[in-house]
């Protein structure tokens, strides 16, 4: 890329009903009221761990889902809650509509939650109840499109709960990138383009500074009028190459080109790996954080010689994801991933290299940028 469940495939728990166990559930939610919502909120199938909720060799490639992964959080619970109704994708196409079961654990979602966050994090729970309910009412009527949509706000419900968990940001960027500008957070943005609106939500938390160096050039306008430089079908869609001699974005200060490195987190680590790729480090089966799994992945160009001379370019990745095993797709490890196209699919379907970007915009999140260290 040069610069040039709630439900999942298991046996119904004491012979009850999708619906009944639910409604109790909500019942009891409600009589013991919301500081025991998220305790309550524990919901246990036949499968030994929320891993076992996913399925195996299959890539996930919803970007909210990648997205909700990649937060820097620890609240297996509530995790293993969003894990079950994500893992729900198999049996709706096999039309089969598990049982959920559920266990009472007080507190033990809510606690992890800070005072100050504790209304946000209660009315949500309480928002969770009735979206329980519709899902298990559309699941009972083998509702298809009722199901995927109430399962779409339930999960949104959850991940936003999740959210409410980041706490102050991970980690450390190292100090010899103190001149660059770093997204502390996350950061929704509009891409206009000639066909039409991209929302990307953009994630500071695994690539700070790729994701701060783009959402300081979308506040400057520096994407605005720039078009496709390059465009391949199923591939890739790539912009941000300036008018004139430049290929990236030139500081005005330094009068020098503005380089960002190579930034890629695994799981595990503490902090990024910085100008190192999958191969240089050994880690020929690893998966990133941010993988390009989606359709719409954003991602930061390099030139071929340079791990770290990424300056402003950026991609849309194309693939689909089903034609290529997860992690096989020469991408991940070699390319920085920076956030994810979550809206307006139909137009990336349309987009040439006769189109462009009209005008990028910051919709929110522009509190988390920090100009430099």
């Amino acid at each position: 890329m040069g610069t040039g469940p709630a439900f999942v495939r298991a046996a119904s728990i004491a012979g009850l009903g999708t619906g009944q166990v639910v409604r109790s559930l909500a019942r009891a939610w409600r009589h013991l009221g919301a500081a025991c919502l998220a305790g309550l909120l524990i919901l246990l199938l036949a499968v030994p761990d929320a891993e076992a909720a996913l399925p195996q060799g299959n890539a996930v490639t919803d970007p909210s889902a990648l997205l909700r992964n990649a937060l820097p959080i620890e609240q297996k619970d509530l995790q293993e809650i969003q894990h079950r109704l994500e893992a729900t994708s198999d049996d709706l196409r096999a039309k089969r509509w598990p049982s959920l079961a559920s266990s009472v654990r007080r507190n033990a979602i809510l606690t992890s939650f800070q005072s100050d966050e504790l209304p946000r994090a209660e009315a949500l729970f309480e928002q969770l109840v009735s979206q329980f309910e519709t899902l298990v009412s559309a699941a009972d009527g083998q509702e298809r499109d009722a199901f995927l949509d109430a399962r779409r706000v339930a999960l949104d419900s959850i991940g936003d709960a999740e959210a409410l968990l980041v706490g102050s940001f991970p980690f450390t960027i190292p100090t010899e990138y103190d001149a660059l500008p770093r997204l502390l957070g996350r950061a929704s943005v509009r891409l206009t383009t000639t066909k039409g609106d991209l929302i990307a939500v953009v994630d500071g938390y695994n690539s700070p500074l790729t994701a701060g160096a783009f959402v300081d050039l979308v506040q400057k306008g520096f994407y605005d009028k720039l078009p496709f430089i390059r465009a391949e079908d199923f591939y890739v869609l790539q912009t941000g190459d300036p008018a004139g001699d430049a290929d990236g974005y030139i500081d005005p200060q330094t009068k020098a080109e503005r380089h960002v490195p190579l930034e890629i987190m695994v799981p595990g680590q503490s902090l990024p790996f910085y100008n190192q790729t999958f191969e240089e480090l050994g880690l020929f089966k690893a998966e990133p954080v941010l993988p390009f799994n989606a359709k719409g992945t954003l991602g930061w160009a390099h030139s071929d010689e340079e791990l770290g001379d990424g300056s402003s370019q950026y991609f849309l990745f194309l693939f689909e994801p089903e034609l290529t095993p997860a992690g096989l797709n020469l991408i991940d490890g070699r390319y920085a991933a920076f956030g994810y196209v979550v809206d307006g699919f139909d137009v990336l379907q349309e987009l040439t290299a006769d189109d462009g970007i009209v005008q990028a915009t910051l919709i929110d999140g522009a509190e988390n940028l920090q100009p430099h260290g």
